[in-house]
């Protein structure tokens, strides 16, 4: 899931940890991957489900940077993207 995303993260040196949660109540699975180059301490969570055929639907992409008081929210993987080659450049260490 978010294979660019991960990708990208990988060739700037950021390490990153991955979990899935899924509640038993909620339709929504959550995919959370924390971030960053020494600490972990950006992460992003995926909201999705899956349709009638089985296939993965992303319904939200919360990421919170380092700082951050609100999370930003995002669509799709190319928002999340954009956003992060603009400002990941900022990030302290």
């Amino acid at each position: 899931m978010l294979s660019k995303t991960k990708n990208y993260l990988k060739a700037n040196g950021f390490k990153y940890k991955k979990n899935y949660v899924s509640p038993l109540i909620a339709s929504e699975n959550y995919y959370v991957l924390r971030f960053g180059k020494k600490l972990l301490n950006n992460r992003y969570v995926v909201q999705y489900s899956y349709t009638w055929t089985g296939r993965m639907k992303i319904n939200q992409i919360n990421l919170r940077l380092h700082g951050q008081k609100r999370p930003r929210v995002f669509r799709n993987e190319a928002q999340l993207l954009a956003y992060l080659k603009k400002h990941l450049k900022n990030l302290p260490e």
